[in-house]
């Protein structure tokens, strides 16, 4: 099961990046519901492109990162406040944890 936890949109300039075609990144917290399971949270990251009118939707989940809710609240607050976008998500989970 995952729920929506945020979202941004990205376009135009900033000081770390130059995005050409505008993006929007979804974040979502992913929950196991099988017992026993010691780290049942993870995160799902949901870019969109838009790019000379078509859309372009990749996605990159990982399971079992944290034990509570709090804590992976936490860890994605960090990853969307530093936009990571799929692609970047396991070396950006690595730096956090």
């Amino acid at each position: 099961m995952k729920t929506f936890f945020d979202s941004i949109f990205i376009g135009g300039s900033n000081e770390y990046i130059d995005v050409e075609y505008p993006i929007k990144l979804e974040y979502y917290k992913t929950i196991r519901t099988e017992e026993n399971v010691k780290a049942k949270y993870g995160i799902e990251i949901v870019i969109t492109e838009f790019i000379n009118g078509k859309v372009n939707i990749e996605s990159k989940t990982i399971d079992d990162i944290a034990e509570t809710s709090e804590e992976i609240d936490r860890i994605i607050t960090i990853l969307k406040d530093n936009e990571v976008t799929p692609i970047g998500i396991e070396d950006a989970i690595a730096e956090v944890i």
